[in-house]
């Protein structure tokens, strides 16, 4: 039987306010646990909320960002669990009138086309404390630091149909949220989770199967994973002539494998009803225009920007746009250089792999914006060769100073003297009579593969410094003179 994959997605962006949702504590990670946690985050008696407006905010620019409708009155209500890292024994969230409604986000796939994937809603909630399990010795440590951070739950349509779809929609949702400023998006201190709902059915069969939800996957990687393993692992059990059951599964990285955790509440099982604490949130329409206002330029239209000013392909336009620090690097060289399609191959080539290699963020990069442009620029008037160029990026990236000041002091100036070539080209030509000899005599299917050779001889006598143009055009002569 053929199998069609469903997925949706919710992914818990952690927005980037100073203080937490609905008290002043800070929501700085790191601290020592327990010292970011007040009364009103411990659930203590006679405490009140108050709404955290900047939160409010940020959740506006995210609605806008994908078109989204934004509830003019959104409610907070009380959804009812008990959680050792839970003090108040419910987590004040929304859920029938969430702040954002409907819209959407595009995403590109691995074959440059596009696919738009429905947005239910986003709504504001408050995080958890945290469970510590390895240093307490068979007992278990709580940290309410986290308690109380202000969260923005974005819930997908089940419009997604593969794990690479599913990463490449975390993928752009990574970017709009860094792009916007609301979420640092570092996966790996939480800020940015998300939880799974696969299922599976028969091609061509319109009801849903049922789905598991595989929670709290915190990479890009894992999510792809955990994604394929569950999809196999309800595959075989259908057709072995089990039953998928709805529940909830925690991805094992280590195993490679889904494990049940719970049966998967229903919302009912919650019992939801409005927070007495908390007024109704009413937004109003200058609110939004003031936001709409300040929305900085996205990603997909950043894409498009690239791709019409610059002549980037769609696929390097694509990679330039996905983090907004990228692309503003990738202008500053180009605006140096004005150059854009060179700027783009040291910026998504030499560049990247380095910053990969050290495990660097490109606001740490050690080379500049402008110290590569002003590479690019010795490369375009024949100072140096690509070849040398990548002597010099790496002399940059130790500290040696900018272009200029590595190839003077490092005497890597490419020559372009006509006369120093052709003496270099008589010098080694002599030096491999033997191969001239049967250069001469070969037919013309061999002397293209032989040519390589006197290249790469050339080459090395000029220490690499020889303009490679001017050295095959020279050498071709000689060689069939």
């Amino acid at each position: 039987m053929q199998w069609e994959t469903v997925i949706g997605l919710e992914i818990h962006a952690q927005l980037s306010t100073k203080s937490k949702i609905f008290s002043a504590s800070a929501t700085t990670f790191g601290a020592e646990p327990n010292t970011q946690a007040s009364l009103i985050d411990l659930g203590m008696p006679g405490t009140l909320p108050v709404l955290n407006a900047e939160a409010v905010r940020m959740a506006c620019r995210f609605g806008l960002a994908i078109d989204a409708e934004i509830a003019e009155k959104n409610v907070f209500a009380r959804k009812n669990y008990f959680y050792p890292d839970l003090p108040k024994g419910y987590q004040t969230s929304q859920m029938d009138h969430p702040i954002v409604g409907r819209g959407f986000l595009d995403i590109t796939l691995e074959d440059g086309t596009s696919k738009r994937i429905g947005i239910t809603r986003a709504h504001l909630e408050e995080d958890a404390g945290k469970s510590l399990h390895e240093d307490f010795h068979g007992m278990t440590g709580i940290d309410l630091n986290r308690a109380g951070t202000p969260l923005l739950e974005i819930v997908s349509e089940p419009d997604i149909r593969s794990a690479k779809e599913a990463v490449a929609y975390v993928k752009a949702m990574h970017a709009l949220v860094r792009y916007l400023e609301i979420c640092d998006g570092n996966m790996a201190e939480g800020s940015l989770r998300c939880d799974c709902n696969v299922s599976v059915r028969p091609v061509g069969q319109a009801a849903y199967g049922t789905r598991a939800e595989i929670k709290n996957v915190n990479s890009f990687r894992f999510i792809e994973k955990a994604i394929n393993h569950e999809v196999q692992r309800q595959i075989e059990l259908i057709e072995d002539g089990g039953k998928v059951v709805q529940e909830t599964r925690l991805y094992d990285p280590n195993k490679d494998q889904t494990r049940s955790m719970r049966s998967k509440e229903e919302a009912n099982d919650y019992r939801y009803f409005p927070c007495p604490d908390l007024l109704p949130v009413v937004i109003e329409q200058s609110f939004l225009d003031e936001n709409r206002a300040t929305l900085p330029e996205l990603p997909v239209q950043k894409r498009e920007r690239f791709e019409a000013q610059f002549g980037l392909s769609a696929y390097d336009a694509d990679v330039l746009a996905s983090s907004r620090e990228l692309a503003n690097y990738f202008e500053a060289v180009n605006a140096v250089c004005s150059d854009a399609k060179l700027a783009a191959n040291w910026v998504m080539g030499e560049l990247s792999s380095l910053l990969n290699k050290d495990a660097l963020e490109i606001d740490q990069s050690p080379v500049s914006a402008e110290q590569l442009g002003g590479m690019i620029l010795r490369i375009k008037d024949n100072t140096i060769s690509g070849k040398i160029a990548k002597m010099v990026f790496e002399a940059m990236a130790n500290g040696e100073g900018s272009a200029d000041q590595v190839i003077e002091a490092r005497g890597l100036k490419q020559v372009t003297d006509s006369g120093a070539i052709e003496s270099m080209l008589d010098e080694m030509l002599a030096a491999n009579a033997e191969q001239v000899e049967q250069y001469r005599a070969a037919d013309e299917a061999k002397r293209g593969k032989m040519f390589g050779f006197f290249v790469g001889q050339a080459m090395k006598v000029s220490k690499g410094k020889a303009n490679p143009g001017q050295v095959n055009q020279l050498l071709k002569s000689k060689l069939e003179g």
